[in-house]
């Protein structure tokens, strides 16, 4: 099998990360069983995003826990630690903790001012509804919504 390429995820330098917002998405590493929207896994991972918010190691606008990835909507502050060092040592910490595996990487995309942050907290929020998983939106146990969501 081939190797995975590894995805880049440095900011450009002409970029604050302070003033963009991120869309990303942290798969398992096993695909299409349930390993996170349980209340233990679940919860954890909720608690783990509102603490991150708490100490301003980003900020969520919004986090959705589906049953093998977790959506996000972040803000990092102004600092040299990196997007990429802030994920991985978030998944690190989850894997230890919740017994996790996630996929290796993740998938990261800066919303574009033609981009609306609507539409994409809409995507993600009706993405347990699109997996027959509620019959409506509000149902969903496992999001975390900032002030701004």
């Amino acid at each position: 099998m081939p190797a995975r390429k590894t995805l880049p995820h440095d900011v450009p330098t002409w970029l604050d990360p302070s003033h963009e917002i991120y869309f990303i998405t942290i798969c398992c590493a096993r695909r299409g069983v349930n390993q996170l929207a349980n209340p233990k896994p679940g919860n954890l991972l909720l608690e783990t995003v509102r603490y991150r918010n708490d100490t301003t190691l980003w900020y969520a606008h919004l986090a959705l826990v589906m049953p093998d990835h977790i959506h996000l909507l972040l803000t990092f502050p102004q600092t040299a630690v990196s997007i990429r060092r802030v994920i991985s040592k978030w998944k690190d910490w989850t894997a230890k903790s919740g017994a996790i595996v996630w996929q290796r990487d993740f998938f990261e995309h800066r919303l574009r001012e033609e981009e609306s942050f609507r539409e994409k907290s809409d995507y993600i929020l009706a993405n347990p509804l699109r997996a027959g998983l509620v019959q409506r939106n509000e149902e969903w146990p496992y999001v975390f919504r900032g002030e701004m969501a």
